[in-house]
């Protein structure tokens, strides 16, 4: 049986059971405590941190790493793009700016009290470049990319989620109004609502 060692709430571990589900492949979804992480996780991956995905004796521990193999299993979307090396320059790009950068800028903002150096609104602004990337690139379509989700919009989602949610009062008052239509479509949406279930 495939496994996949997983924590509901991380950013990353939603990426992936999102590209797993989207995908068809079944995997048996074992979540962890990240106070008491399972031996038999740690066995397979002694970095400890989720999502960790078990296949037939095949072990893989990035999140990013687990999207490209569900998609390469069945991508009835094209999240991948495939007939537009441009588009995947893209969703490359985007998703190193995601993970490099504004994750950082994210961390920050959302535990503000550990960075006193520097007060939240300042993190908060520096994590607005990114998401005024991302409003322009939403301009004339629902998607980041293309007419449909890519790949950059799923790895992405659960992150702009998180930053939205800081403060959500702020977040729907600011002029990025694209982004806020982008977020809550992939809210509602079959495939995050079903891989958020308890």
């Amino acid at each position: 049986m495939n496994t996949l060692y997983s924590f509901r709430r991380c950013p990353y571990a939603m990426r992936a059971r999102m590209a797993l589900r989207y995908s068809g492949v079944a995997v048996q979804i074992v979540e962890v405590s990240l106070k008491a992480k399972p031996a038999e996780m740690l066995a397979l991956s002694a970095k400890g941190t989720v999502p960790v995905l078990s296949i037939d004796g095949q072990v893989i521990d990035e999140s990013l790493a687990i999207m490209h193999w569900a998609l390469a299993q069945n991508d009835p979307q094209d999240w991948l793009l495939k007939g537009d090396p441009a588009g995947q320059g893209h969703i490359a790009a985007l998703i190193e700016e995601n993970d490099q950068v504004f994750k950082v800028h994210l961390n920050r903002y959302k535990y503000a009290e550990r960075y006193p150096e520097q007060p939240m609104d300042t993190y908060r602004a520096e994590g607005e470049v990114f998401l005024r990337k991302l409003e322009v690139l939403l301009e004339g379509r629902e998607y980041l990319l293309a007419a449909h989700p890519s790949l950059a919009d799923v790895a992405l989602m659960p992150f702009i989620r998180q930053f939205a949610h800081v403060d959500r009062e702020w977040f729907g008052q600011t002029s990025y109004v694209r982004l806020q239509g982008w977020l809550q479509r992939f809210l509602a949406s079959e495939l995050f609502v079903g891989v958020m279930q308890k």
